[in-house]
């Protein structure tokens, strides 16, 4: 008899059935995907894409006429700006419709109570999540030079030999750091130490906002670890520079008297003072006024070299005027960032770890970071500064 104790009740007289666990997930997230909204706006608002739009345009019609490659250094300008922009236009529209995506892929979930098609979602989302703060970091990017391309000094500081292997392994870890990314890189020069690893180099990395990117890591690196080079295996703790530079463009105002240069040639050498090549083709320049030298030895001609030698110069006056106005202005204090200025530590031994100084952000694979994993220290260097920038 229906309806008679210890029997099931008919399908259509059962209780309803409770909220499906990923329904609930999917409305637990929507306050979620409402904030990626708003963050992907403000980020749409400062890019302003129908101005960078516009300038594509401009570009690709200056790229269309025949007489582009009449000036091989302009039209090279000209396709590399062309190039970048689009790539940026390109990655907010996606990253948009990425986060206009989430949420269909949420709601299918909910639907079909589709417990795959959930963690595919949550995989997405978290996806998208460290995207749109890579782009928002590149919002902070505001300063007068940071759309810049970057140049690079490292130099070797105190603790000898381990030092020299040091900024050996700095000089690397950004030029891998550079080839992730796609970004382009030359070497103007470099001075090997006699036994192990360099005494400086400087190299530029071509690509926009290269400057204003690279410039948080401008400061002492710290280098803790068991040193290789000693016959009794005892802990040494060595350091390197690093100074980032904005490139110069003909639009800045960097007036150099020939009168002030010391030009001196000579023939350019590799690791333990193997000669490069046959002539004496590398550059060297003093400023007197300043005492500033400057070198380059990466071109077979000597001409090339000291085109090469009086950018690095440029850079380093115009840098050091920026200085001087900021010094007379006090427009800005001091950051913490600046040359000799201690800002990150390799500990290698007795534990694996590298941390920022400023910003306390800090990883457990030393190796990873010394192989060009170093966007998380970048991307929380730009905050902080924007951070110090905004109390002062």
């Amino acid at each position: 008899m229906r309806g008679c104790k210890g029997e099931s009740p008919a399908p259509d007289e059962r209780t309803p059935s409770p909220r499906y666990p990923v329904e609930v997930a999917v409305v637990d997230i929507s306050e979620e995907l409402k904030s990626l909204n708003a963050t992907m706006g403000s980020i749409e608002a400062v890019l302003d894409l129908d101005k960078l739009r516009a300038e594509i345009a401009d570009l690709e019609e200056q790229a269309a006429a025949p007489s582009l490659w009449d000036d091989p250094e302009a039209a090279q300008k000209i396709t590399s700006k062309l190039s970048h922009l689009q790539a940026d236009v390109r990655k907010a529209e996606a990253l948009r419709g990425r986060i206009d995506d989430l949420a269909v892929l949420f709601e299918m979930a909910a639907e079909e109570d589709d417990a795959d098609t959930l963690a595919e979602a949550e995989s997405e989302l978290a996806d998208v999540k460290k995207a749109l703060d890579e782009m928002e970091v590149r919002t902070l990017l505001s300063g007068e030079y940071d759309a810049r391309e970057a140049l690079v000094n490292i130099r070797a500081e105190a603790g000898g030999v381990d030092a020299a292997d040091f900024a050996e392994q700095l000089q690397r870890m950004y030029l891998r750091w550079a080839e992730r990314h796609g970004y382009s890189t030359e070497v103007y020069e470099t001075s090997y130490a006699e036994e192990a690893g360099i005494k400086s180099t400087t190299f530029v990395v071509k690509a926009p906002y290269a400057y204003g990117t690279l410039s948080v890591e401008q400061g002492t690196h710290r280098l803790v670890r068991i040193s290789p080079f000693d016959n009794q295996g005892r802990r040494q703790t060595s350091f390197a520079g690093v100074e980032v530079l904005p490139v110069v463009e003909s639009s800045d105002h960097v007036e150099i008297d020939e009168s002030d240069l010391r030009v001196d040639v000579y023939r350019a050498s590799g690791p333990g003072g193997q000669g490069v090549n046959t002539t004496d083709s590398a550059v060297r320049i003093t400023h007197i006024p300043t005492g500033i030298v400057v070198s380059c030895q990466n071109e077979r001609s000597q001409i090339q070299n000291k085109a090469s030698a009086m950018n690095v110069l440029q850079a380093k006056l115009l840098e050091r005027q920026r200085q001087e106005e900021r010094a007379k202005m006090d427009a800005l204090k001091d950051s913490g960032s600046s040359w000799g200025n201690q800002m990150r530590s390799y500990v290698l031994h007795p534990y694996q770890m590298v941390k920022d100084l400023r910003t306390e952000f800090e990883v457990g694979n030393p190796q990873s970071v010394l192989d060009g994993d170093i966007d998380g220290f970048i991307e929380a260097g730009i905050r902080w500064r924007k951070q110090q920038e905004t109390q002062s």
